[in-house]
């Protein structure tokens, strides 16, 4: 189905709640691809809908998934190379040169014990991507821990010994009325027949607020609005 695409992501009336956060997602990863090489950890990697992107749009030439035992109901075709217990990871120091994590930091009760672990497996030079929500609701309950400003971000990075840290809004003052309109007609408790007459006339809607945000300048100053976080942090020795 549409709904759970993450790279050919549809935008129809169905998919009004996931469509932005899988949108943004895609282009972080895309803006940021050119610097992914040689073998990758993807953490807390689900059912890793980007692999396959990844792999034939990069110079990626390894590609290992890492998650905690009964993180997803995996099928038979998908499942983590590797399962952890989320505190030390199963490899030597200095194993990979490219780590990936897309919407896990909010799931971690001590997030300086993964970041730390991302950090000692990476070679010096190696590069950290992330993306994390700030507007979103509650999921995965009772796995769901925090909710990031770039700021706190930023600290728990360099805490953990990355350097070179670039973090950049994912939406802005319209995209989060566009995301937060999709959520509302997709999950709120409303009648099957309001929702859908909801979704027809909130679908035209969210479309011009998702492009008038892109030509928004996000900064991160007082009062700002913000849909969700992504970025690039490297490990230099």
């Amino acid at each position: 189905m549409a709904y759970d695409n993450f790279i050919n992501i549809d935008f129809n009336r169905h998919n009004l709640d996931r469509y932005y956060v899988r949108y943004v997602i895609l282009k972080a990863l895309k803006d940021n691809i050119s610097k992914f090489h040689g073998s990758l950890l993807d953490v807390g990697c689900g059912k890793m809908p980007y692999k396959n992107y990844i792999l034939q749009n990069s110079f990626i030439d390894r590609y290992i998934g890492l998650d905690i035992e009964n993180a997803l109901e995996y099928d038979v075709s998908t499942k983590p190379d590797f399962i952890w217990d989320g505190i030390d990871m199963p490899f030597e120091n200095e194993s990979f040169e490219t780590a990936f994590g897309t919407e896990v930091l909010e799931h971690c009760p001590d997030p300086k014990i993964i970041l730390s672990e991302i950090n000692r497996i990476l070679k010096p030079g190696g590069a950290f991507f992330f993306t994390v929500p700030f507007l979103w609701p509650l999921h995965e309950v009772p796995h769901d821990e925090f909710r990031y400003t770039p700021f706190s971000l930023k600290r728990l990075l360099e805490e953990s010994g990355f350097e070179k840290i670039d973090i950049k809004a994912t939406g802005g003052w319209h995209a989060s009325m566009a995301q937060m309109l999709g959520l509302w007609v997709i999950r709120a408790p409303l009648k099957n027949r309001r929702r859908k007459i909801l979704s027809y006339f909130l679908k035209l809607v969210i479309k011009y607020l998702i492009k008038i945000d892109s030509y928004s300048n996000i900064e991160f100053r007082e009062s700002q609005m913000i849909t969700g976080l992504s970025g690039m942090a490297f490990k230099i020795k």
